[in-house]
């Protein structure tokens, strides 16, 4: 077992890549594509690089899989019962677009379960974190940090957190479900934060995502008391498949009401 790693080193880390992506962001960033057809910056390469090399010194012994370096094979993967797990940039595309909305993921994986996680969104300078068992947190630039909790009875009407690039059929008919309702947009993993700290009530999120989009926002909403569960309400959970693709799931603070009912 190797010697925890001190949330402030993970927090400084994550400062640290975030200022190596606006490094690039103020500049005339070209813009690749990846297999997957999704977009591939110097951001993306750069804060990878910073992450992974300070956690494999930091924690030799507990391995790392990146966005950028996801051909790990399944058959090695699945052996770990402890792992880092993180996306360098997530948001490329409010990236590009300049929008600011976008973050540092970092967490860490402990028996399929997201149970410390890190999010920086470098230009908001604004930083989520969250360790299992000990709560929720909120840090605005040089202001101290402040506990963070989900809103237990979901609000009148509804707050729901959604995406800037992607609204789909699904998510309009979940809308038209619900009742009435008030669209809270956000881009990134900033739309689980916005549930961890109480200013959305509910997150369906119902189109494509990978394990290291959702990691390290799951461990701070399920920190503040929230839940990120599959549509059939359970846990969403890490490297139990060969995919690295998440199912459809929701993220919530009010336990009391069915949220797979609007689907």
């Amino acid at each position: 077992m190797s010697q925890p790693v001190h949330l402030d080193e993970l927090l400084r880390l994550a400062q640290q890549a975030g200022n190596a992506i606006l490094d690039i962001y103020n500049t005339e960033f070209e813009v690749e594509t990846k297999e997957d057809k999704s977009p591939l910056t110097a951001a993306d390469k750069a804060a990878h690089n910073i992450i992974v090399s300070t956690l494999e010194g930091l924690t030799p012994d507990i391995p790392v899989l990146s966005e950028e370096s996801s051909a790990i094979p399944y058959e090695t993967r699945r052996q770990w019962q402890r792992y880092w797990l993180i996306d360098p940039l997530d948001g490329t595309r409010e990236f590009i677009k300049r929008n600011g909305e976008f973050t540092v993921n970092i967490a860490l994986i402990e028996g399929g379960s997201p149970t410390l996680g890190v999010v920086h969104a470098p230009v908001l300078n604004t930083t989520y974190y969250g360790v299992s068992g000990s709560g929720a947190w909120k840090k605005e630039a040089d202001q101290p940090a402040h506990s963070i909790h989900v809103t237990e009875q979901r609000s009148q009407p509804t707050r729901v957190a959604g995406s800037r690039s992607h609204a789909g059929d699904s998510l309009l008919r979940f809308l038209e479900n619900l009742g009435d309702h008030e669209l809270v947009s956000m881009g990134s993993s900033l739309k689980l934060c916005l549930v961890a700290e109480g200013r959305a009530d509910i997150y369906p999120r119902l189109g494509p995502t990978s394990e290291w989009d959702t990691a390290a926002a799951q461990a701070v909403v399920e920190a503040a008391g929230g839940q990120v569960t599959t549509l059939d309400l359970q846990p969403l959970a890490y490297n139990a498949k060969d995919s690295l693709l998440n199912p459809h799931f929701l993220v919530f603070g009010d336990r009391a009401t069915n949220w797979s009912e609007f689907l």
